[in-house]
């Protein structure tokens, strides 16, 4: 078990269900409550924050291990990883933030690690729940109307972010104290 100081709480779904886009009309909501939110998201391919033609990008090609690009308002570090041969776990990229700047860390995707989660399922895409073998799941959001979870978790409206912000301000104690963040709130490594 990993500890960490902040509740971290994932979004699991099969690719096209939404996590994005939710997370894109979550984020605005927990941050009007004042939070500070930390963001993890799992790419399955190769990916690129810079883009060809940049400073950034010319001296990362040039063979930079590592850039980091700062300015007033951002910056962003940039670490090659060929010698890697297994994608980063959840836990190794945690140790990258600064908890001491967050209250809440949301991650889309490790949906094979086990720690907190709520699921994501749109009936129209036919795929099968995730949280009947998954028991890091906490609750599930759906665009099924009066959907009950054959393990009885709760049901959240998926097209209602609102109502997903008041379950994890409920859930996971926020605002409040973090000193007291229950054990099942932590990350398996």
């Amino acid at each position: 078990m990993i500890q960490y100081p902040l509740p971290i709480l994932g979004f699991c779904a099969f690719s096209g269900t939404g996590k994005t886009t939710l997370l894109e009309r979550l984020i605005p909501l927990l941050k009007s409550r004042r939070l500070r939110i930390g963001v993890i998201k799992h790419a399955h391919h190769s990916f690129d924050v810079d883009h060809a033609g940049k400073d950034s990008c010319k001296l990362r090609d040039a063979g930079a291990d590592q850039m980091l690009v700062a300015s007033r308002n951002r910056i962003a570090w940039i670490r090659e990883t060929p010698e890697q041969e297994q994608e980063p776990t959840l836990a190794d990229l945690l140790h990258s933030l600064l908890p001491d700047q967050l209250d809440l860390v949301l991650v889309e995707g490790f949906k094979h690690t086990h720690f907190p989660k709520i699921e994501l399922h749109r009936s129209r895409l036919g795929k099968p729940l995730i949280h009947t073998h998954d028991t890091s799941v906490i609750a599930v959001a759906t665009d099924i109307p009066r959907f009950i979870s054959p393990t009885g978790l709760p049901a959240l409206n998926l097209n209602r972010p609102d109502e997903i912000a008041d379950f994890i301000e409920e859930k996971l104690r926020i605002p409040g104290s973090f000193d007291d963040c229950p054990a099942e709130n932590r990350v398996a490594g």
